[in-house]
Order: C-alpha cells, then structure tokens, then sequence
C-alpha cells in the first residue's frame, strides 16, 4: 500500500511540514521543522528512483483521484524515466535553499518557510502531473510562493518591481495555453495526456495550439525577447529564490516543450523547426554578449542562463534520440552549475554586501576554498569535459550539426563566448590587488556553506564521468517521446 502511494507520499509531505509550522513560534524548531521536511521529501524522491524500473517507458506510481468526474478531470500521476530525474533535482535543491537561508533570512522566517515548502509541492507536482489542465493549474501556481518570496525578502528596493515583471510576463504568457488546453478540452472531452497522445489532431489545428504552448514556455525558458523579466528577478531575489528560478523554474518552459509540445503536435514541431533555431541562435549569441557587459554578479549568471536554455531548446528541436538526451542532462546539469554559482554569488554577499565586480577583487589571499570551488562551477560552467554540462552540450551540438551545419556553428560561438564572459568574471573577483580592508573582517567558508557546496562538485563530476546513470533511465523515455516522429 505504502509503496503504490509512495509517489503521493513524496508529493504531499512538504504540507505536512506546513502544517506543523503553523503551531511553533520558536525560529530555531521552524528552521529544523523546514529541512527536517525537505530532506525526508528528497530521500523518499531517491526511493521512488531505487524501486523504478527502467526497462520500462511506460508511466510509474500511478494514481488518479477523482475531482469533477462529470467534466472528466482527475488528479491524475505518475512518472517515467525523465520525470523521476526533474523530481529528484527539485528534492535536492529545497533544502539546500533552507541551509543557505539559515543566517540570512531573519525576517518572517516562518512565513518564509512555509513558501518553500509550499512551492516544493508544486514544483514536484508539475513534472509528475498526467493531466494538461492540471499542469498548467500547478505551472501557474508556482509563480504566487515565488513572487512573495522575491516581493518581501528580495534584496533591494527594485524588488516590488521584479516581483510584478516576474508575475505578469510568466501570467500573461501562459494564458495562450490555457487557451489551447480548453479547445482541446472542447474538441476531445478530456485533459487526460495519455488519452491525448493517441488524439490526432489536424495540421491547421496543430499549427495553432503549437504556437498557444511555445509562446507560454518560451517566457518561462525565457527566449529572446520576451527574458528581460529574469535577470530583473534575479538580482532582486535573495540567494535562495536565485537557485529555484535558476535550478528549477526555468526548467518548467524546456519540460513543457518536451513533454506536451514534441508529443501531442509533431507535424507543427517540423512546421517550426526553422523558427525555433532561427531564435535559438539569436538568443545564445545575443545574451553570451550581453553577459560580457553586466557589472553585476547575478546579472552575468542569469543572462548566461538563458544562452544554455536556449542550447536545450536546439537539442530539443533536433527532434533524435541523442540530442533530446543531451537537452535533458544539459537542464539537470545546469540545475546543479547555476544553482552552485548563485550560492558563490550569496556567499560573497554575505560578507561584502555588495554584487558590483569591480568591489571585488584578490579574494583567493582571503578564501582560498571559496575560490577554488569557485573557480570549478566556472568550469564546469563553460562545459569543461569531464563535467556535468560538457555532456550535454555536446550530444546536442552532434545532432545540431547532422540537420543543419550552419547553425550549429552559429551556436558554437556561444560556448566561445560563454568561456569568455565566465573566465573573465573569475578572474576579475578572485585575483588581482586585493583590497587591504578585506583581509582581516571576512573569512573563509564556514562548515555548513562548504557542506552546501559538496554534494553540487559530487554531482557534477559523476554526470561528467559516467552520465550512463542517468541515460539508463532516460533512453526508453525518450524512445517513446520520439515514435510519433519515428
């Protein structure tokens, strides 16, 4: 019983947590109550992996509870070799926004708390959702928990303002699929995604809804133009709120596309190849110089965020086996190699109270360790072999370079550029004179900061060497998302 509802179990324990936090007052037991929470939600996520079977694509874990029968919706979930590793990723990442919130945060901390939890369960329930009108109910949800936690603990005066950017782009963006969802609803009588995979639907009509999903997930991927709300975000987000939009959030506009996009519309899909790397293109180019001129530390790691989303978005629309592998690890490694920047970033935060680049500089003589784990998530984020993302970008820059050649080494000037601005940025903080002021006041990492960044260099070093533990998992998913192109 236990494990046929164990994905349900996963999916609502961060309430119990909430629950428990409205009857304690004292801030010690909320902040022990908080990760106490996330770290049992994490490793019921690695049992749901254990117990998983991978010589399957068929979905996992399966429930569906009935809400309105007579409009035929139903919680419906389940999970499959792509979706496990999005759950995981989210699992890991909350209470490593805990631990990094533990000092910072002093303010409304059980309010905070209660936010995290709560955005965790949606989160979660995105990517294990079988049901499009509840996707978008718990896609859209995301956003309420995200812009309080910008609006009231963001760092800045401009924080309101990010808050709202942030809320109406994602918002207004995402009434196109609500849109197509009812006149699919209208035309099938139903939301359910396994019954729509077998619905075909017209060209015309194809062409269409295509367009309605892609406008909603290209804001939140985000594409050039419409990604002027992301770096606005992050830099008013505190260091916590940077890694769920980084690690997490942009990843609901690429899981989209490959979920529901790819499978339900595959004449549009090759219709709108040439637009999607035609944008593609024009983003990573554009945002990897963009990033050359940020001043602000946040600001270089959100703009280089959108050239690697967008590398995800050409592997996507390649539309064979290894690129759509290489889209997915390159979204899970990126969750770990952003996620670990903006956690430098907070760190240097913490002590100088400042993200302007030229305050910094010569700060190897006074944290060494920080600047050597520093020094290895820029590494690792500019692909370096051996690491995480190096993987991923070249499985997707083969395929890229079989369908059209010429994009490809369009696209390849955004790794040059990517060592460029990443490089540049490192050696601008970490070496150089260093400011006599600084020497003394500020130290090294602390025990629990250094704990934070260890589990991030494990990770992106075993996806680096041995990515077959997640390609296991993967390949039959992605052979099943594939047969309508087959």
């Amino acid at each position: 019983m236990i494990i046929e509802n164990l994905l349900l179990i996963t999916l609502i324990f961060p309430l119990i947590g909430i629950i428990l936090l409205l009857f304690v007052n004292d801030i010690s037991a909320i902040r022990k109550i908080t990760l106490n929470t996330t770290i049992i939600t994490f490793i019921l996520s690695i049992v749901l992996w254990i117990l998983f079977d991978n010589t399957t694509s068929k979905y996992q874990f399966l429930l569906k509870i009935e809400l309105i029968p007579f409009l035929n919706l139903n919680y419906y979930i389940g999970i499959d070799g792509i979706s496990i590793f999005f759950l995981i990723l989210t699992t890991f990442l909350v209470p490593i926004c805990i631990l990094a919130s533990w000092n910072s945060i002093r303010h409304y901390v059980r309010e905070y708390m209660i936010l995290f939890l709560l955005l965790e369960t949606l989160m979660m329930n995105v990517f294990c959702v079988i049901d499009i009108i509840l996707f978008y109910i718990f896609f859209e949800s995301v956003l309420i928990p995200m812009f309080l936690i910008i609006g009231i603990w963001g760092a800045r005066e401009r924080k309101i303002h990010a808050a709202f950017q942030f809320f109406l782009y994602t918002l207004l963006g995402s009434l196109f699929m609500l849109f197509a969802i009812l006149i699919i609803y209208f035309n099938t009588g139903t939301t359910d995604f396994k019954v729509l995979l077998v619905t075909e639907f017209s060209r015309n009509r194809q062409l269409l809804l295509w367009l309605a999903f892609f406008i909603s997930f290209a804001v939140k991927v985000p594409m050039v133009p419409v990604h002027i709300w992301l770096p606005e975000a992050h830099v008013e987000a505190p260091t916590a709120g940077s890694v769920i939009l980084a690690g997490i959030l942009l990843k609901l506009g690429t899981y989209g596309l490959l979920r529901f996009s790819l499978t339900l519309f595959p004449d549009a899909n090759i219709y709108y190849i040439p637009l999607v790397y035609t944008m593609g293109v024009i983003a990573i180019i554009y945002t990897s110089l963009t990033t050359l001129r940020q001043i602000d530390l946040k600001k270089i790691i959100a703009y280089s965020s959108v050239a690697h989303m967008n590398f995800v978005i050409l592997g996507l629309f390649s539309l064979n086996i290894e690129a759509i592998e290489g889209s997915i690890l390159l979204m899970l490694s990126h969750g770990f190699v952003s996620s670990a920047l903006f956690l430098c970033i907070g760190v240097l935060y913490d002590r100088h109270h400042t993200r302007i680049v030229r305050y910094y500089s010569g700060i190897t003589l006074t944290m060494p360790i920080f600047s050597t784990l520093f020094l290895f998530f820029t590494l690792a984020n500019i692909s370096l072999p051996t690491t995480s993302s190096f993987i991923g970008e070249f499985l997707i820059l083969l395929a890229v370079f079989q369908n059209n050649t010429s994009i490809c080494i369009l696209a390849s000037t955004g790794i040059i550029l990517g060592a460029a601005y990443a490089i540049w940025l490192y050696n601008r903080v970490a070496f150089g004179n260093i400011n006599i002021n600084y020497i003394n006041p500020f130290n090294d990492l602390y025990l629990r900061e250094f704990a934070i960044f260890i589990p991030f260099v494990v990770l992106i070093l075993l996806m680096g060497i041995y990515p077959n533990i997640f390609l296991d998992y993967l390949h039959l998913s992605v052979i099943n998302l594939l047969y309508p192109y087959i």
